[in-house]
């Protein structure tokens, strides 16, 4: 199984990079706040690997953070979430915005991902509670409710992504400036992450 990958950034797409081992390009998933964290081409960049092997296709999934692979592992074992939709949840909430929207029984916000419906946000919730909260602690993400703390929400999910704290907190800083007072997460972290990459 594949863990780790070192090699060179060759192609960014809106889901997907291709990054180069030694002549080999492989093609890895990832969410679009791992995407915009990856240095841009041809440099070099690391990624943690998921490994999914299927009947016909070897599939890699990539995350600059290990939080985020955490939170993809434990999606993948609730019932009807396969790899797709747990990186579409990832890709609206990041770490500590889902341990806060599960922690607070938001299914509203778990609704939001794409290919997750009212159903699914229920059993998510039902499902991953307890266990949500143990990975909160673990990482030192306060469980509240989506909607209060969105900066410090955002700054987490930048330095879960691997920028460093002050660079983080100027782009959320920025970001929070540019948006306004009621600015939601997911926009926080796009502004965030659009100041960074500049």
């Amino acid at each position: 199984m594949i863990a780790r990958l070192m090699g060179q950034v060759v192609q960014r797409g809106a889901d997907h990079c291709v990054i180069d081992v030694g002549g080999v390009g492989y093609l890895v998933h990832a969410t679009a706040p791992t995407l915009a964290a990856l240095p841009a081409p041809p440099s070099v960049a690391t990624l943690l690997i998921e490994t999914h092997l299927r009947e016909d296709a070897l599939l890699l999934y990539g995350f600059a953070a290990p939080a985020e692979q955490d939170w993809f592992r434990l999606l993948t074992t609730v019932q009807g979430v396969g790899a797709k939709v747990a990186l579409a949840i990832l890709a609206t909430l990041p770490p500590g915005a889902l341990a806060a929207a599960i922690a607070a029984g938001d299914r509203a916000a778990l609704t939001r991902a794409p290919g997750v419906g009212a159903k699914l946000a229920a059993r998510l919730l039902t499902e991953l509670r307890e266990r949500a909260g143990a990975m909160s602690a673990a990482e030192g993400v306060a469980t509240r409710p989506l909607g209060e703390g969105a900066a410090e929400d955002a700054l987490s999910a930048l330095l879960n992504l691997g920028y460093r704290r002050p660079d983080a907190q100027a782009a959320v800083a920025r970001a929070a400036e540019e948006l306004g007072a009621g600015a939601g997460l997911d926009a926080l972290i796009r502004a965030s992450l659009r100041f960074l990459a500049r």
